[in-house]
């Protein structure tokens, strides 16, 4: 097998015991050295690099290649990239968890994504590394954040911060039904609807009994300590990001609300994306998003800061007080009041 392309290189690393497999796109510039190669003092020194997670189980190349569109974009830019396969994914060892939703949930994968970019800093001399994950990827990527210092930055693709709901039972499924078909049942599904919103707002704002309790509290430690991350959400079909369906808690606003004053978090809607931000408009606005916000972050000497935001009908932003005072003003951008 041809082990490298180009700026390409299919790279092994072992931790915790286990050989992780995962693709090197070697930085533009005049220090593209090989991974076996590079050293600390090496002109990859002080260089900020991004790694990209599994998503569930999906391969390190993710939903129509666009990790790897993503990582060939930010490498041409200067920045180290790295996708990996973390233990049991992939082309990585290990065995997967039979319940591996439950398992990466728990924070199952923040010890090997922790030493993993431990290792690369270690091996490549570089500064850090900023974790990218989408959906599942985003909980092993909050979870490894608050567990390495090497992490110096997050960048979440429609993240959740709930639990699985148990499935429901045969009675209900077919109740469901009958609401659907009958309009006597509509009107008592309004009603259940009127009576979640009342639950909600006496319940003010305090999660729900599924909430993911151990993940929300990794996600105040690491945002309340100014981790610059970077939020993308996609509109979707029932719901936008802001707007979260009828009775349904607000996780994006109570996040933010956690994260505090002094947070670096910016949230990015993107209204021509669909959830795996694999569609070709989706792919570019994030993309333009991710290097204008890694230039603005972790700037590289020697590149210039030509990444522009996206236009103003593709994306909107939300971010942090303490962040508008840090970041250049866009014209669309919003400002958000730590809810």
């Amino acid at each position: 097998m041809q082990q490298a392309i180009d700026t390409r290189e299919l790279i092994e690393v072992e931790v915790l015991g286990l050989r992780l497999r995962g693709t090197f796109h070697r930085p533009a510039g005049p220090c593209a050295e090989p991974f076996s190669v590079i050293r600390p003092g090496s002109g990859q020194q002080g260089r900020t690099a991004v790694l990209f997670l599994n998503s569930l189980a999906l391969p390190r190349a993710a939903t129509g290649d666009s990790a790897v569109y993503w990582a060939e974009a930010f490498s041409n830019r200067g920045y180290p990239a790295f996708r990996f396969d973390l233990p049991g994914l992939g082309d990585s060892e290990g065995e997967a968890s039979t319940d591996l939703l439950d398992f990466i949930n728990a924070g199952g994968y923040a010890p090997s994504t922790a030493a993993l970019a431990k290792e690369l800093a270690a091996r490549n001399g570089i500064s850090g590394v900023v974790i990218i994950g989408h959906c599942a990827g985003s909980v092993s990527a909050v979870f490894a954040a608050a567990a390495c210092k090497e992490c110096k930055g997050l960048i979440l693709m429609d993240p959740y911060f709930h639990l699985p709901v148990a499935k429901r039972p045969e009675v209900r499924e077919h109740l469901s039904d009958w609401v659907r078909r009958s309009s006597i049942g509509g009107m008592l599904s309004n009603l259940y609807d009127r009576a979640k919103l009342l639950r909600l707002f006496l319940r003010g704002r305090t999660p729900p009994g599924n909430a993911n309790l151990t993940l929300l509290t990794r996600w105040k430690q690491v945002a309340a300590a100014g981790l610059p991350i970077l939020m993308f959400k996609a509109p979707g079909i029932k719901a936008s990001a802001c707007k979260p369906r009828l009775g349904e808690f607000d996780y994006i606003q109570h996040v933010l609300k956690l994260a505090g004053r002094k947070s670096r978090v910016i949230l990015k809607t993107v209204e021509t994306a669909d959830h795996s931000f694999a569609n070709r408009a989706g792919r570019e606005v994030v993309r333009q998003e991710i290097e204008s916000w890694l230039v603005n972050y972790f700037p590289l000497q020697g590149f210039e800061s030509s990444a522009q935001p996206a236009p103003l009908s593709s994306v909107k932003t939300r971010q942090s007080e303490s962040t508008r005072k840090s970041m250049p003003s866009s014209s669309h951008d919003c400002a958000l009041e730590g809810r």
